[in-house]
């Protein structure tokens, strides 16, 4: 039976002048080695082989039809806009692998994929049939990436994992709630950003001078005509939901003084935030 060293530490006690204390000890054990993981092995060798199928694909890809279009424009360029015919199919595998639990939305990757690929084999296929004048070198490199594409679409059955229906769909359903609640950040976000333009357009038109002032408490009540800050209710404090309610009923709009009102009828430590969402909520 095969066997292997490895490391095993443990805290001992040590004494020195009688003095005890627990240091590190190690030793070195022979454990039974484990058989090879044949299944890993040519797993790990089938997606390398892959890779290097789409790496000699793209490669290649790129060097015929960048000298294809050398003809009409600058190699520079011409190399550069060869690159995208077989990094297109590249990508939609990529995106297929991605979405390998959501069949549907993989399916678009699929055939967008097959469709690049489409292209990118005939571009090299006339580069072939031009240069040589037969359409044999022209199959032949095209075939390259038809090949390519093959060996990793290969590779990606062997690490896929295939859900039944059900296992399916509750995967979808877990998904869309997921979704839901990303989709609400940035939404939440752009919510916040208008309220937040609301409000400071409403404290510049409430500031205008020629509106008037904005706080209602600085002309104070007016006991002949009932205007200014409308008192509490005979009942008792007010919460500061109520408080709020009442403020806008009584004509005031500015956030400040509506705050500044709730702390003085209903609770004097009344957060900011929690005003606004009344404010908010009150329409």
């Amino acid at each position: 039976m095969k066997t292997r060293k490895i490391e095993r530490t443990r805290l001992v006690p040590h004494t020195v002048d009688g003095v005890t204390e627990m240091v590190l000890d190690r030793e070195h054990i022979e454990v039974p080695a484990p058989p090879r993981d044949w299944d890993h092995i040519v797993r790990t060798a089938v997606t390398v082989g892959a890779i290097i199928l789409v790496t000699a694909s793209l490669a290649w890809t790129t060097a015929s039809i960048g000298d294809l279009l050398a003809a009409v424009t600058i190699s520079v360029v011409a190399y550069a806009a060869a690159v995208a015919f077989d990094a297109s199919w590249i990508m939609c595998m990529g995106v297929e692998w991605l979405l390998r639990y959501d069949p549907e939305r993989a399916q678009i990757a699929r055939r967008a994929g097959r469709w690049a690929l489409a292209v990118s084999m005939g571009a090299v296929f006339a580069h072939g049939y031009l240069i040589a004048d037969t359409w044999v070198i022209g199959a032949v490199g095209a075939a390259v990436s038809a090949l390519a594409k093959g060996g990793w679409s290969m590779a990606m059955r062997v690490h896929a994992r295939p859900l039944d229906p059900r296992t399916q769909q509750w995967v979808a359903a877990r998904r869309a709630k997921v979704d839901g609640q990303l989709a609400m950040i940035p939404i939440r976000r752009e919510l916040q950003r208008g309220e937040a333009l609301v409000d400071a357009e409403q404290r510049s038109l409430t500031s205008d001078p020629d509106r008037g002032s904005a706080d209602p408490d600085q002309s104070g009540p007016n006991p002949q005509s009932g205007s200014g800050n409308p008192a509490p209710p005979p009942n008792g404090p007010m919460t500061v939901k109520d408080a709020v309610r009442t403020a806008k009923d009584s004509g005031i709009t500015d956030p400040d003084a509506v705050l500044r009102y709730v702390r003085k009828v209903a609770d004097a430590n009344a957060k900011p935030e929690t005003v606004a969402r009344y404010i908010r909520l009150a329409g």
